[in-house]
């Protein structure tokens, strides 16, 4: 059986590693895109990151293009997502989302909350310490306004097994 855990994404710096690494905190997974008019809850989830880091909370953005709305490579994102919205969470390289070429951890994702195509930018999955999907968040959906379930899930004394 697959887990969040399986699955293996590259930092902005190049850095490879399994979500395993993650095992035992809440990860908040968001597909981002720096010229879309939902960018904005970049600042939002910094917020978060900055708020709830030192309680277990994992943010990680993957950038796609899927939808025509991110820069021409990924250093230029990274750089425009900290120079406008201060981003320090960590971000990936980008990845396909829909289509030829998912990136599987989305291609599970989707499956793990029963609804398939991500339809656009900054739609969020939180996950709980136990590595299961809690929610699917829709691309309107603003950080601020799941902030209680970021703190339930972080409450949840649930853990995996090693």
């Amino acid at each position: 059986m697959t887990s969040i855990y399986d699955f293996t994404i590259t930092s902005m710096e190049g850095e490879t590693f399994k979500l395993d690494r993650f095992r035992d905190k809440v990860l908040l997974v968001v597909n981002t895109a720096s010229k879309c008019g939902l960018a904005p809850q970049l600042k939002g989830l910094e917020t978060l990151h900055n708020k709830y880091q030192d309680k277990g909370l994992v943010v990680v953005g993957l950038p796609s293009n899927q939808f025509r709305q991110e820069l021409a490579s990924d250093e230029e994102a990274s750089e425009y997502c900290q120079v406008h919205y201060g981003v320090t969470f960590l971000m990936t390289k980008r990845v396909a989302v829909n289509g030829d070429g998912t990136d599987p951890l989305f291609s599970y994702l989707k499956d793990e909350s029963g609804h398939g195509r991500i339809k656009w930018n900054y739609t969020k999955f939180l996950i709980g310490r136990d590595g299961q999907l809690i929610h699917r968040y829709a691309p309107t959906t603003t950080p601020e306004s799941f902030e209680d379930a970021v703190v339930e899930a972080l409450d949840s004394k649930a853990v995996t097994s090693a």
